[in-house]
């Protein structure tokens, strides 16, 4: 769906259907006078006879005379109106749209006066969910005789002054949407190798991004050992996926966001429970995060220099495959004792964040879908982020804040390091039951001692179910934070 900025009213709108917004106290504003008399008084008369109350995320459809639709969307009590409920009337609204044959749409919710939200943000956050409303999964199922789910276009009210912001907000949504689009394939198609063309999509795709692609061999000539341990057992070979975007000058230090590509996880020789192993195609979704959040960057064109690596990997049982009691030698020369060979992110994570120390980061953020302790912790609502670090962390809550999609601290402190001591290595891979997610990041902190480095646990924010699927998060949190840093 093409996203656009528009002042265009009502009255003028050549759109197939206008979303109208409206608070409890369902009070008219212009806009909504004006869709008032563009509909005969028909607002005003539902709103008389109570068949429209305001409530957050409830919708009424009317029509004009030209056939032209109105959607009416609640957005619940003014005082108490944040982000989290506009991007609700924005999902409720779309979603009352998509099954019509409307093709066109103009969206009048940032035309409300909020409490909270500036005009801006507004614009910002409808565009968003509104994208996000409107995305159906089709990669593997015959859509060819389905009229319906024909949006095309949305025209935003924003006025000049926020028309940047609706840039920005459209090139998260295509970030987001790349991100849920990969993060749904079928492990069958989207292997290490899959995503390896979809880098070289990527990198013809625009001039100032290159790709350098690490494949079996030259990760065995270089001794990333961790993770070829963890592609042993699958018949699909591993891949090292580095792409690199210039935006600033060669001199600037890079971003550098690594992302776990686990494409499928059976656990290896730990094997999961076969119940819901099919879930485990989302294990690549970290991958697919820095996919989105990289394409955002490069349509955006930031002026910073970012690298994306993804190690891509699939974990799967053979005679070959790795075991609990293995010892292996990492790249960065530390050794790893194996308890647990469906504790794999980490194992592929702790090469790829030694090698990108190589480009020498300003600062290095991991993402993965790491542990199920941390949907225990936090459910399905925050992602995770641990860090060393004391103001990394904080400039990505903020950046989650801003453009609500969340995250929550974790402590990284010392005193969890003992949990990964063992007698036969450097350390080992897991650190038993009790703060799992923690032990993970304490984990990978032994690979970035000398880094300005944050991970992000997103097990629990990644996917939601088997109907929705992949979410696309935390792509809107890590693209605010790369845009903040841009003007700093």
């Amino acid at each position: 769906m093409k996203i656009t900025s528009s002042l265009t009213t009502p009255n003028k709108s050549k759109s197939n259907a206008l979303i109208i917004g409206f608070f409890s106290d369902k009070e008219l504003n212009s806009i909504a006078k004006e869709a008032n008399e563009l509909l005969n008084k028909q607002i005003s008369q539902r709103l008389k006879s109570k068949d429209f109350s305001g409530n957050t995320g409830e919708t009424l459809t009317l029509f004009a005379d030209s056939g032209q639709r109105v959607v009416l969307v609640g957005l619940g009590d003014k005082n108490k109106c944040h982000l989290g409920t506009l991007q609700t009337a924005n999902t409720k609204a779309v979603k009352a749209l998509v099954t019509t044959p409307v093709k066109t749409v103009s969206n009048y919710l940032p035309s409300l006066s909020y409490q909270d939200i500036d005009a801006a943000i507004a614009g910002k956050i409808s565009a968003i969910a509104s994208s996000h409303a409107q995305y159906r999964y089709e990669a593997t199922k015959n859509f060819k005789k389905d009229n319906k789910h024909a949006l095309q276009s949305m025209a935003i009210y924003a006025s000049k002054k926020s028309a940047s912001t609706i840039k920005q907000a459209t090139a998260i949504a295509n970030g987001v949407e790349t991100t849920r689009a990969l993060g749904n394939l079928p492990p069958n198609i989207c292997n290490p190798d899959y995503l390896a063309k979809q880098a070289k999509d990527i990198a013809k795709k625009y001039d100032n991004c290159t790709l350098t692609l690490l494949d079996e061999k030259k990760m065995q000539k270089l001794e990333m050992n961790a993770l070829l341990a963890v592609a042993r057992g699958s018949r699909n070979s591993p891949k090292m996926i580095v792409l690199k975007y210039t935006g600033a000058k060669k001199s600037q230090k890079p971003h550098v966001l690594v992302g776990k590509g686990i494409t499928f996880d059976t656990g290896g020789i730990s094997l999961k429970p076969g119940a819901n192993m099919d879930e485990m195609k989302y294990d690549m979704c970290g991958a697919a995060t820095v996919f989105g959040a990289f394409v955002a960057v490069a349509e955006m064109q930031l002026p910073i220099n970012l690298i994306m690596i993804v190690p891509a990997v699939e974990n799967m049982p053979d005679g070959d495959a790795y075991r609990p009691g293995d010892v292996v030698t990492s790249y960065s020369g530390k050794t790893i004792e194996v308890l647990n060979t469906d504790a794999e992110g980490r194992m592929i994570l702790c090469d790829a964040l030694t090698y990108a120390q190589e480009f020498k980061p300003q600062v290095l953020i991991d993402l993965a879908t790491l542990t199920g302790a941390c949907v225990v912790a936090l459910g399905h609502v925050a992602s995770a982020v641990m860090s060393k670090q004391t103001q990394l962390p904080q400039d990505l809550l903020q950046a989650g804040i801003e453009i609500h999609d969340r995250a929550w601290q974790l402590p990284l402190w010392d005193d969890y390091q003992k949990q990964i001591d063992t007698s036969f290595a450097d350390m080992q891979n897991v650190g038993g039951f009790a703060g799992g997610s923690i032990t993970a990041g304490c984990f990978l902190s032994r690979f970035c001692e000398d880094v300005n480095w944050a991970h992000i646990d997103i097990a629990g924010t990644a996917w939601n179910n088997k109907k929705e699927g992949a979410t696309g998060r935390p792509v809107a949190m890590m693209v605010q934070y790369l845009i903040n840093e841009s003007v700093k």
